[in-house]
């Protein structure tokens, strides 16, 4: 029984570093589903990925607006979402983008975006909140919220005399989203009429009444987002962006670009599941060990059957099945073990660290892993089965003095 419980924890240590492994590489790549390029100003592909989807980091420069509405109107683009960044809220960043960013923004399989309660934003001082954010810091649609400018640091300046209402509350996506604050482009123009370098104007105070009777188009954007009515077109329209004329920009292919992140979080990934196999070795020469003990015990009942006409073929029939069945209840506890915790830590999972593990059969990796297990699980068994196919007829039925 100890054998058993021991491969079956191995097992759910196996495949909760598969599973989890998986699906935040699947979660990177869903963060952006749909996205056939990103535009920003030039410099790190990597950086421009991290800043303007995950919103980590930094934007060494913006792009210009005029340039955003350019491309957005050439022909083959089906849509686009303008993204600004810069400002927070207690650690979660604000995003200002349009009203459009809430149906062609795809995530999940293609998946829109859905409100668990209230709207997208109408007017200029109405904000949208991930699932995320809602549920750490307790809002709900119409409760009012001060912006912070700045995105790091203790003791950020706030926006306290533009306050903003929460108009709607997303649902969960397992995706930067969650923890984000969204609001209209004209919006993030008027919290910062009266500031310059990172403070208000001395001597101007523009209050929240007076913000329409000026000019909120954007002079410059973070990013814009890009989905293509012909995604073979891609790689013309990434040529022309990096040939922009009116000022320096690239074009980057998110799915491109996620591979070269995971490339460089590779080692960790791999230490991960390496520090998992050698757990599951450790179970398997568990059970060789245990069942080399176990012949000293049953030299007699072996060497009874062998006199009952029992082959050497039988016996070592007979301790292979054994070590087999052993790992198979193991290896099959294990999975159900795991699949009951998947169901039960699955939802706590997503609400505390964004990590959304779906209740799904193994996948390609899973069932490679277990095949490798059932496989060094015969292997075990063949070790106290020939041990015993070489013990003699004699040595169970001599009387020890």
């Amino acid at each position: 029984m100890p054998i058993v419980l021991s491969i079956a924890v191995s097992i759910v240590l196996l495949l909760g570093v598969e599973k989890i492994r998986t699906q935040v590489r699947d979660s990177f790549l869903q963060a952006v589903h749909g996205t056939d390029l990103i535009v920003g100003a030039r410099g790190g592909d990597v950086q421009l990925m991290l800043y303007a989807v995950f919103h980590l980091g930094s934007a060494t420069h913006n792009m210009g607006w005029d340039s955003a509405k350019a491309i957005a109107a050439k022909e083959n683009i089906a849509w686009s979402v303008p993204v600004s960044l810069g400002d927070s809220h207690r650690g979660h960043p604000v995003v200002a983008t349009t009203p459009s960013f809430f149906s062609d923004y795809r995530v999940r399989r293609d998946k829109p975006l859905i409100f668990a309660a209230g709207r997208k934003f109408n007017d200029l001082f109405e904000v949208v909140i991930g699932s995320e954010v809602a549920k750490k810091q307790g809002y709900t649609a119409g409760k009012k919220i001060v912006l912070s400018h700045g995105s790091s640091g203790d003791n950020l300046p706030e926006h306290s005399d533009k306050p903003f209402v929460v108009s709607g509350v997303l649902s969960a996506t397992g995706t930067p989203v969650d923890r984000s604050l969204y609001i209209s482009l004209e919006a993030m123009e008027a919290i910062h009429l009266d500031w310059q370098g990172g403070a208000v104007m001395p001597g101007l105070n523009i209050t929240s009444s007076q913000v329409t009777k000026f000019n909120l188009e954007p002079k410059s954007i973070t990013a814009l987002l890009v989905g293509l009515k012909k995604r073979t077109r891609v790689f013309a329209l990434q040529r022309e962006v990096n040939a922009w004329k009116h000022e320096p920009l690239m074009a980057i292919i998110p799915g491109v670009v996620i591979d070269q992140i995971w490339y460089l979080a590779g080692t960790g990934e791999q230490a991960l599941l390496l520090i998992s196999l050698l757990v599951t070795l450790a179970s398997l020469a568990g059970l060789i060990s245990v069942m080399l003990a176990g012949l000293g015990e049953r030299r007699r009942e072996l060497a009874i059957l062998r006199s009952a006409g029992a082959s050497l073929g039988d016996i070592v029939l007979l301790l292979l099945f054994e070590g087999i069945w052993l790992t198979v209840i193991g290896v099959l506890g294990g999975s159900f073990v795991f699949q009951l915790l998947l169901t039960c830590l699955g939802p706590t999972l997503l609400d505390s660290y964004g990590i959304m593990l779906e209740l799904s059969l193994p996948g390609a990796g899973e069932w490679i892993l277990l095949g490798c297990v059932g496989v060094a699980g015969v292997l075990s068994s063949l070790v106290p089965a020939i041990h015993a196919y070489r013990m003699s007829l004699a040595d169970g039925l001599s009387v020890s003095t």
